[in-house]
């Protein structure tokens, strides 16, 4: 069959009189170089929709495979932190390229745990991204520390490398930036910044599992990686978190602070004088570990189809005007894609709000978010800037929040979560190549009947 490009296959079907599709019972899939074009009418505007076919579920779970281990677990009665969790961290490490992994409880508590050891605390800042979710922010306020926000390059979602220098002072200690949505942050010209002030990185790959920069993981390149695995992330857990890095002493700092801060490898302190360092309980259960060394089973050719098909799918719709989809830095050489994620531009849509938008690309049976809030505008700041924590450990002049958030500005990152940002979820990359071009032709149909939805 001929192939054609979008543009070519409308025009070409367009002249030849075609009209709309009708009896959607059965939903055919409707994909360039066919003969089929979608249902003129929106959807949102009582047309049929584009797609009835259900996307595929999440997580996957295969009991042929999958629920032996989980089982044999369960029937031991050895439930709680033992040989599993150890052989789930050490398939982690390798899987990332590091000589160490440690499991705990989520991702939030990997990344405070990695701050704490990495002596973050009351009377540091720590630069943060933008455009992230709110485990980032308020993983650092735990420690004691300041988030200080650095805006977001609205191309690749990530933060801005250049405007992350300009946020440092005398009390920054630390960068944490965020591989967020699974595509890699500029690494390279973060650690350069780092080593230039005397940094600490700490990478939140909480939704980057097996994206890679020049061929090396994402999580392995700061002072620390930490990972989720939460139920809807791309290695589904229920809950569950990990911290990777090469630093022998910082991860048995870890592993004793996730055990309660008893000794641990070179953590021993004196003989029989019991915990050594202030410590809380982050351990991972058995049953989890087995779960995860179920799901790691397939985690390789989940991120290849989700890479061929996020390839794909940002091929089929860049030249639809008003959508903008996410760019990789030139050294990223694999993406993880938690989420596919555009940009929208209502001016190339007659106008139409950015959550109109959303609602008609729901309505063809396409499911999307508008993604992230700004999060260096929301209350829990000014709450923790008032507590009497906060208060003994700053002066006022640094808890003013309104100088906090004149000084936080983040004017990109504002345009990028209120007007642009558009978000399809990772288990619809794990369909095949006409879902994609299901997604894209109803993009093409709301595109084409903007003046009648707005």
């Amino acid at each position: 069959m001929e192939q054609y490009s979008r543009r070519k296959f409308i025009k070409k079907n367009t002249q030849a009189g075609i009209g709309t599709v009708v009896g959607m019972s059965v939903t055919p899939s409707l994909f360039a170089g066919s003969t089929l074009r979608a249902p003129e009418k929106p959807a949102i505007l009582g047309g049929d929709p584009v797609r009835t076919k259900p996307w595929p579920g999440w997580p996957v779970w295969k009991p042929e495979t999958d629920e032996k281990r989980v089982i044999e677990v369960l029937r031991s009665g050895i439930w709680s932190r033992k040989d599993v969790v150890s052989e789930f961290e050490k398939e982690w490490a390798k899987t990332i390229g590091t000589r160490r992994a440690l499991a705990v409880v989520n991702g939030t508590n990997a990344l405070i745990a990695s701050l704490v050891q990495l002596g973050i605390g009351g009377g540091d800042e720590v630069i943060i991204s933008s455009y992230t979710f709110i485990a980032t922010a308020v993983a650092v306020l735990a420690t004691g520390a300041i988030p200080v926000f650095a805006d977001t390059d609205r191309e690749t979602f990530q933060i801005d490398t250049e405007k992350i220098e300009e946020k440092i002072t005398p009390h920054t200690r630390a960068i944490l930036p965020v591989h967020i949505l699974g595509l890699p942050a500029n690494m390279p010209r973060i650690l350069e910044i780092a080593r230039k002030h005397n940094l600490v990185v700490v990478e939140d790959a909480c939704q980057g599992w097996l994206a890679e920069i020049n061929h090396k993981k994402v999580g392995s390149f700061g002072d620390a990686g930490c990972f989720s695995f939460q139920n809807s992330k791309n290695l589904p857990i229920g809950e569950g978190g990990a911290i990777v890095s090469d630093d022998d002493e910082f991860m048995d700092r870890c592993y004793s602070y996730h055990n309660y801060g008893n000794p641990y490898g070179s953590m021993v302190g004196e003989v029989g004088a019991g915990t050594v360092i202030a410590g809380t309980k982050l351990r991972m259960a058995e049953y989890q570990a087995a779960i995860g060394l179920a799901q790691l089973q397939r985690l390789e050719e989940q991120t290849a189809t989700r890479n061929e098909n996020a390839a794909y799918l940002r091929s089929q719709i860049r030249d639809i005007p008003g959508i903008i989809p996410y760019k990789l830095y030139d050294n990223v050489t694999r993406a993880a894609f938690h989420l596919f994620p555009f940009r929208y531009h209502k001016a190339e849509f007659q106008g139409m709000s950015k959550q109109r938008f959303l609602e008609a690309l729901i309505a063809e049976g396409i499911p999307c978010s508008g993604g992230y809030s700004p999060l260096n505008k929301m209350p829990y700041l000014k709450q923790a800037f008032q507590s009497r924590n906060f208060r003994k450990m700053y002066p006022e002049e640094m808890l003013d929040i309104h100088n906090y958030n004149a000084r936080n500005q983040c004017p990109e990152n504002d345009l990028l979560c209120k007007d642009e940002a558009v978000w399809l979820s990772q288990s619809m990359l794990l369909a095949g190549k006409k879902d994609m071009d299901d997604i894209a032709m109803a993009i093409e149909k709301i595109h084409r009947n903007a003046g009648k939805i707005k």
